[in-house]
């Protein structure tokens, strides 16, 4: 019932929110040099993951105290990583609207040099816990190999996560899929998948709410640590495919910009833009990277259940 109570309540929350952000002009700044089909998206309400963070919480901290989920150290790594992850992505999103209320719509918040050191510090910390409580450890290679590794993968997974939030509907979609091998094993993943769904009732094209950097940055953080404390973490590169694909464009990107004085290797990135610009319309592009991630999926649910 716990994923039906996430859903449910994660329906309440955003919607009340996207009713308070139109009265107080919370909106998203579309970035001018993107596709021309986005532009009609400029003011819709944005920074949505805060009441779907909301709702994860409030639903797996009930399920522990009224004593409906057992406590387990594991899944509140998994809460707290969401939830500092989150924070950081509130703080960019905050500065964003913040600016657009003020008439500088062209902010783009936290600078990268100050959004990557929180995500070390919140990373380092997972890496610790991680280190210490996932099934899986590399022989003589010990706690200083494993807490480094999953530090770098927590801010790589999130940032992955974060790129991939650009078209609606996307990230949420994607996270649901990728949440769907744990969901019998773990009592946050049904909850995250759970209050995912109430989300994209809104989020679904068109939206009328996104997600901002509160929301990719808390689901990339607990998708991470779901896979990484269960002891699928080298699952994790083939169910995040998109996510994968995603930061890897804007890489390429940027390296062959630089390398070549000025010429794109991408028409734009994140690559979900490449294609909208190549002439796919946005709900095919997110339909069709849903696809791939579910076959993706799949496979790895096969090779886990074989491992098993």
């Amino acid at each position: 019932m716990n994923i039906v109570y996430a859903m449910l309540l994660s329906w309440f929350l955003v919607g009340l929110f996207i009713s308070v952000a139109k009265r107080r002009g919370w909106g998203q700044t579309v970035r001018r040099d993107g596709p021309s089909a986005h532009v009609v998206k400029e003011g819709t309400p944005t920074a949505g993951g805060v009441p779907l963070l909301l709702a994860i919480v409030a639903v797996w901290g009930l399920g522990v105290i009224g004593g409906r989920l057992e406590f387990q150290e594991a899944e509140l790594v998994v809460i707290a990583s969401a939830v500092l992850m989150g924070v950081i992505g509130f703080i960019d999103d905050f500065l964003k609207v913040r600016a657009r209320l003020t008439g500088r719509p062209t902010s783009t918040g936290l600078r990268a040099r100050e959004k990557f050191a929180m995500q070390f510090i919140v990373g380092a910390a997972f890496g610790v816990a991680a280190a210490n409580l996932s099934p899986l450890s590399w022989p003589g290679l010990g706690f200083w190999f494993d807490a480094p590794f999953y530090m770098l993968l927590m801010v790589g997974a999130v940032n992955a996560f974060n790129f991939t939030d650009g078209l609606d509907g996307l990230a949420g979609g994607v996270t649901a899929i990728v949440l769907l091998p744990l969901v019998a094993i773990s009592p946050v993943a049904a909850i995250t998948l759970g209050a995912i769904g109430g989300f994209l009732w809104f989020n679904l094209r068109p939206a009328s709410v996104f997600m901002g950097d509160t929301g990719s940055h808390a689901l990339g953080a607990a998708a991470t640590a779901l896979y990484v404390l269960y002891g699928y973490t080298w699952y994790l590169p083939l169910v995040a495919i998109v996510p994968i694909a995603e930061v890897l464009s804007v890489v390429i990107q940027v390296a062959y910009f630089r390398r070549t004085g000025g010429k794109r290797f991408f028409r734009m990135t994140p690559i979900h833009h490449h294609f909208e610009l190549g002439g796919w319309q946005e709900g095919k592009v997110t339909g069709r990277f849903w696809m791939i991630t579910m076959i993706t999926t799949a496979l790895a649910w096969a090779l886990m259940s074989g491992a098993q």
